[in-house]
C-alpha cells in the first residue's frame, strides 16, 4: 500500500477498532488516514495508532484506492454527495459498515462504485467480531480479498452473495450480542437473589459465558449436544432447562429475530430514500 491508500470517513468506536486491528496485523499507519468532525475523536485516534487524520473528507479521500464509510447510517447521504465527483474521478472501492444503507443507495450517492457492504457486530471493539459481506458486481476478487483483510482485523468474516440475507445477518450477530448481554443480566439479577454478591455474580455469569462459547467455538459437537453434555437426567440443569422451554424461549428468540429482520428491511427503505 502506499501513503494514504486506505481512507476511513468516521472515527467513531468501530472505526478505531478495525485501526487498531489493522495496525497491530502489520499494516503501516502511515498509509492509513482517518476523517472525523470530531477534533477529540481524531486525536485519540492518532496518539492510539500513529494514524494521520483531518477533518475534511476530500483530503482523506484525496489518493485512497479504498474507502472504509463508518459513519451512521442517517447522515450516509449526506456525506456522501459533497464528495461524489472526487469518488467518481478516483474510483475507489468502497466498504460500508453502516447498517441499513443498501449497496445500491451507496452507488447513487457515491457514483457507481465497486462497493462491498459489511455487517459487523460490537465484539469487534475486543478484536472477537463477526463481520457478513457483500459485494456488488463491480468488485473484483483482489478488492474482495482486501475487504476481507480489512474486516479480518477484528475477527472473522463471512460472505454472503445475497445482499437481502444481511438483514437476517443483521438480526443474528448485529443485534446478537444484546441478546446474550439480556441472558447474562438476567442470569447476574437471579443470582444476587440467590444470595451472591453483585460482584461475585457478575464473575460467575460473565466467565461461564466466555466458557461456553469458547467451547461452543473449539468443539466439534453441535450446540444441542453440548447442551444435552451438561443435562444430566433429574438434575439441577435438567429441571432449570424445563423452566425455559415452558416459558417459551425458543418461540420467544425466534419472533425476536424475525421482528429484528423485519425492522433492518424497515431501516433500509428508509435511509435508503
Amino acid at each position: 500500500m502506499t501513503v494514504s491508500q486506505l481512507a476511513f470517513i468516521g472515527a467513531g468506536n468501530m472505526a478505531s477498532a478495525i485501526i487498531g486491528g489493522l495496525v497491530r496485523q502489520g499494516f503501516d499507519p502511515v498509509n492509513i488516514i482517518a476523517a472525523d468532525p470530531n477534533a477529540e475523536s481524531l486525536a485519540k485516534l492518532a496518539r492510539a495508532t500513529g494514524v494521520t487524520t483531518t477533518i475534511d473528507n476530500s483530503v482523506a479521500l484525496e489518493h485512497a484506492s479504498t474507502v472504509v464509510l463508518a459513519v451512521k447510517p442517517q447522515v450516509m447521504k449526506q456525506v456522501l454527495t459533497p464528495v461524489s465527483g472526487l469518488l467518481e474521478s478516483n474510483k475507489p472501492l468502497l466498504i460500508s459498515i453502516a447498517a441499513g444503507i443498501r449497496a445500491e443507495s451507496l452507488s447513487a450517492w457515491a457514483g457507481p462504485l465497486p462497493v462491498v457492504r459489511c455487517m459487523p457486530n460490537t465484539p469487534a471493539l475486543v478484536g472477537l467480531g463477526m463481520t457478513v459481506l457483500y459485494a456488488n458486481a463491480a468488485v473484483t476478487p483482489a478488492q474482495r480479498e482486501q475487504a476481507e483483510r480489512i474486516l479480518g482485523a477484528v475477527g472473522q468474516t463471512q460472505w454472503t452473495d445475497d445482499e437481502g440475507l444481511l438483514d437476517a445477518v443483521t438480526a443474528v450477530s448485529g443485534s446478537g450480542p444484546a441478546y446474550f448481554f439480556l441472558v447474562m443480566e438476567a442470569m447476574q439479577a437471579a443470582a444476587e437473589q440467590l444470595g451472591l454478591s453483585p460482584a461475585d455474580a457478575r464473575q460467575l455469569v460473565v466467565q461461564t459465558a466466555r466458557g461456553a462459547a469458547e467451547l461452543a467455538a473449539s468443539s466439534p459437537e453441535s450446540t444441542t449436544q453440548l447442551r444435552i453434555n451438561v443435562t444430566s437426567p433429574g438434575g439441577t440443569t435438567e429441571r432449570a432447562l424445563a423452566v425455559l422451554e415452558s416459558a417459551g424461549l425458543r418461540d420467544s428468540f425466534q419472533k425476536a429475530l424475525m421482528a429484528a429482520c423485519e425492522r433492518s428491511r424497515e431501516l433500509a427503505d428508509q435511509l435508503g430514500k
